[in-house]
């Protein structure tokens, strides 16, 4: 097992103009060209204070009786192994193995509502990642189309700017992917075309028999602890090549203009000008230097990398706040790959060793950490995952140790910062944790939510490729959060 470590990337004999035009793209891809619109359409009454978001997903389902909406009065087959415990919050109880998010209920709200209709992977993570209950027409279970609506970080790219040259939306530590090599569909820009693709940082390489926060808790949900060779976080050097100094580089540039002059008239005809401007950025990062830090997970402080924990969760969410520090708008964080919170079986000894704990230590850290600095009131910290657990415990044929089935009548969502008035439940479930009790909400509401913490006016639109006005609320924030 490797720990964290510098990239040391080759960088291959390629043209010039093809080097900063591809590096302008891979690096950063994103555009904003409808930002000044969407602003000059709000009137005053409508704007409202920017602040970040770091939505965590939980691919594969964390269940709610799990975790922050035990039973315990409910029948065995219900309520599971777990016990509850008080938190600070007088009358709020959550799962016995999250003792450090317990302790800190004052900085968090928990909404134990949320309810859309899809029991199915691919169609809970586009729902959950969309913010739209209804599916796009032609959606695909097997993989993304360009007909999917947008992701809710596709629609925060396009809506927001970071204060940096880095992008304003970011994905990390990995595209979501299942073990099969199939891409889950929901995490791309869909009808805004790929151009407005959220910026994924690929840390980790994709590996099938990998699950969970290695390599401190790397799992197999049927086998239990186990790290397969190969194993790597590796964070982006976003750093000139050996060799190639500043000046270097804008002896590039200036040929790089030499040559595009000559192409001005067809470039008029491209409309080229977003392209053009986050070229400039892609330039002015790798020339300044100054954001590799926000990268550099090998040569941080080690008290805090046991701090947040040394494994992939808490990388993540060490990058994520260094992100947000650094301007970005959105930070989504798929915190589990191969659908990792998937507990068909060994749901409970899975939860206990390998998945709670190291989810309770990160994102405790991460509340703290961003309360530190300054930054908690600014930030919205938003945990959820495609879908919940069924109530009943049920168990594989194959399977050794029961766990709960996929359940997308019910979820916990967990909202911290933002302004999140700490130690509120907002509505129930029911006896048996499987439907809505009161106040049943959706995902609409989840990412109405979002916009307004990113300071997205309420009649914003986004646009597809045809240059065609979509709204972006479908839904009215959560009330009583704020």
């Amino acid at each position: 097992m490797n720990a964290p470590h510098a990239s040391c990337w080759k960088h291959p004999d390629i043209t010039r103009r093809t080097a900063l035009q591809a590096g302008a793209i891979g690096i950063l891809g994103l555009g904003m060209n409808h930002l000044e619109a969407l602003r000059a359409m709000a009137g005053p009454e409508d704007r409202q204070p920017a602040k970040s978001v770091i939505y965590i997903f939980l691919s594969g389902g964390l269940s709610q009786l799990d975790s922050f909406d035990l039973k315990p009065h409910a029948p065995a087959e219900i309520r599971g192994e777990f016990s509850p415990i008080a938190t600070k919050t007088p009358g709020v109880q959550i799962c016995e193995h999250l003792p450090l998010l317990a302790e800190r209920s004052q900085l968090w709200s928990l909404v134990r509502s949320l309810t859309h209709p899809y029991n199915e992977h691919s169609q809970g993570h586009a729902v959950m990642l969309s913010g739209r209950t209804s599916l796009a027409p032609g959606f695909d279970a097997n993989g993304p189309k360009t007909s999917d609506w947008p992701s809710i970080s596709a629609i925060a790219g396009a809506a927001t700017h970071s204060t940096t040259n880095l992008p304003p939306a970011v994905v990390l530590p990995e595209k979501l992917i299942h073990r099969t090599g199939r891409v889950i569909p929901g995490q791309f820009a869909g009808q805004m075309g790929p151009r407005r693709d959220p910026y994924f940082i690929s840390t980790c390489a994709f590996n099938a028999q990998s699950y969970g926060a290695w390599p401190e808790y790397g799992f197999h949900h049927e086998r239990g602890s186990e790290n397969p060779p190969g194993l790597e976080f590796q964070a982006p050097n976003l750093t000139l090549p050996t060799g190639f100094d500043r000046l270097r580089l804008r002896q590039r540039v200036d040929l790089l203009k030499d040559i595009e002059r000559q192409q001005r008239a067809l470039d008029r005809l491209a409309n080229l000008e977003p392209f053009d401007r986050y070229r400039q950025s892609a330039i002015s990062l790798l020339a300044g230097g100054k954001l590799q830090k926000v990268f550099d997970i090998a040569h941080t402080d080690p008290r805090v990398l046991e701090r947040y924990g040394e494994n992939v969760f808490g990388w993540s969410l060490l990058m994520a706040r260094r992100l947000v520090e650094a301007g970005v708008s959105l930070v989504q964080v798929n915190l589990g790959n191969n659908e990792t919170w998937d507990t068909h079986q060994a749901a409970f000894p899975n939860l206990k060793n390998f998945l709670l704990p190291p989810t309770d230590r990160a994102v405790s850290a991460l509340l703290d950490d961003l309360n530190e600095r300054g930054l908690l009131e600014s930030t919205l910290v938003i945990m959820g995952s495609e879908f919940g657990r069924t109530p009943k415990v049920f168990s594989l044929p194959s399977a050794k140790l029961p766990g709960r089935d996929h359940w997308g009548a019910v979820q916990t969502v967990f909202f911290a910062g933002g302004g999140v008035r700490g130690g509120t439940v907002i509505g129930s479930s029911d006896k048996h944790g499987g439907y809505p009790q009161s106040n049943p909400l959706k995902p609409e509401n989840m990412a109405a939510t979002i916009y307004k913490a990113l300071g997205i006016p309420q009649n914003a639109v986004w646009y597809d490729q045809q240059q065609r006005p979509f709204s972006t609320y479908h839904g009215k924030p959560i009330a009583g959060l704020t």
